[in-house]
């Protein structure tokens, strides 16, 4: 009863006077919803595959209204590329961007660094984004075109940034990497590519293929 006498007071109150300011959701709030959003996307991507995953199947399950989802994200797509987002954050775990040291060989500051990303990724289930995209990415060109744009080319950039490094300190033959960059990221690929097809109950170790494709590129780490 108070509330329909307030909503009725609120009703007839004076249109001269001043509006009311409308405090909006806290910078904290937003990013909770959206981190809530993002977290139920990859769930239902997983379990229903891109196609079938609707927008209003995200937002009941992050356990908001049906339309708070388009306050974040414009489509399906944008929803996809803030889980890519999402995983490569998680899998980075807020390391900072990797630098080699002075008089480290290139191989083995790639050792040091990518195989426990490649381990994070594989332990938590992630790498299933990968398949997804390869399951689903011809029927769905905007999802390969994010992928593309948030995972691959940024990648890509940093192992020509490497490999050129590597290349200045006689450890590659010139432009033997740095030209083809896609050579570094492939075994990883088709790793976690044959655990989502093919592995079944012996899948693949994702890390240690990468070092082992590593040893063939630079060489077996010295023995001490």
């Amino acid at each position: 009863m108070v509330i329909f006498l307030y909503a009725g007071f609120m009703a007839f109150e004076d249109d001269d006077a001043p509006p009311r300011r409308r405090r909006g959701p806290s910078p904290a709030k937003t990013a909770a919803t959206r981190q809530a959003l993002v977290t139920a996307a990859l769930a239902t991507f997983f379990e229903k595959g891109f196609a079938d995953t609707r927008m209003s199947d995200v937002a009941a399950r992050a356990g908001t209204a049906k339309g708070t989802i388009y306050l974040y994200f414009t489509d399906k797509a944008a929803l996809f590329g803030a889980v890519v987002v999402e995983v490569l954050r998680d899998a980075r775990a807020g390391r900072s961007v990797p630098r080699p040291r002075p008089d480290e060989p290139t191989g083995a500051f790639l050792r040091r660094i990518v195989p426990p990303l490649l381990s994070e990724l594989q332990r938590s289930g992630r790498s299933q984004v990968l398949r997804l995209v390869a399951s689903e990415g011809t029927r769905f060109p905007e999802l390969t075109r994010v992928y593309r744009q948030v995972a691959i080319e940024p990648v890509l950039r940093m192992i020509r940034i490497y490999a050129r490094r590597a290349e200045r300190r006689g450890e590659l033959r010139p432009h033997a990497l740095s030209d083809q960059p896609i050579l570094m990221a492939a075994p990883a690929v088709i790793a976690m590519l044959w655990n989502g097809l093919f592995a079944g109950d012996e899948p693949l170790d994702v890390a240690a293929m990468f070092e082992a494709w590593l040893d063939l590129v630079f060489g077996p780490v010295p023995e001490r």
